[in-house]
């Protein structure tokens, strides 16, 4: 499974983005995709997450309020509404999709090659 992003930029700060993320193709049913940051000379960080189930979604208090996670599960792709954009909110923003095999209980993680975020004051 290849997760792409696509959707990063520069944009000026207040300015507004939006991310999304493709799966190549579908893995399992049940599982949790999300958005990650990692700005120069930080670790990365968790920005949102959001389930396929129920659609419950996570936010880290940085961006509450601001950014706004989305998924269509018949395309396999998750979106990041990013509004109100801050100069610390520029980052490599990465997407990533997790879950249990059905039946065998094996863990798989996928990480897309990440989109660049640049916010100019």
């Amino acid at each position: 499974v290849q997760l792409v992003e696509s959707g990063g930029g520069l944009v000026q700060v207040g300015g507004s983005l939006r991310l999304s993320c493709a799966a190549s193709r579908s893995t399992f049913r049940i599982n949790t995709m999300g958005w990650y940051r990692q700005a120069p000379g930080k670790q990365r960080e968790l920005v949102a997450t959001i389930s396929s189930g129920d659609g419950t979604t996570n936010y880290a208090d940085s961006v509450k309020g601001r950014f706004t996670i989305s998924r269509d599960n018949a395309v396999n792709t998750i979106y990041l509404q990013m509004n109100s954009l801050k100069p610390e909110d520029t980052a490599v923003y990465y997407c990533r999709r997790w879950g249990v095999v059905p039946g065998t209980g094996a863990p798989y993680d996928y990480w897309g090659q990440g989109t660049q975020v640049t916010v100019s004051s």
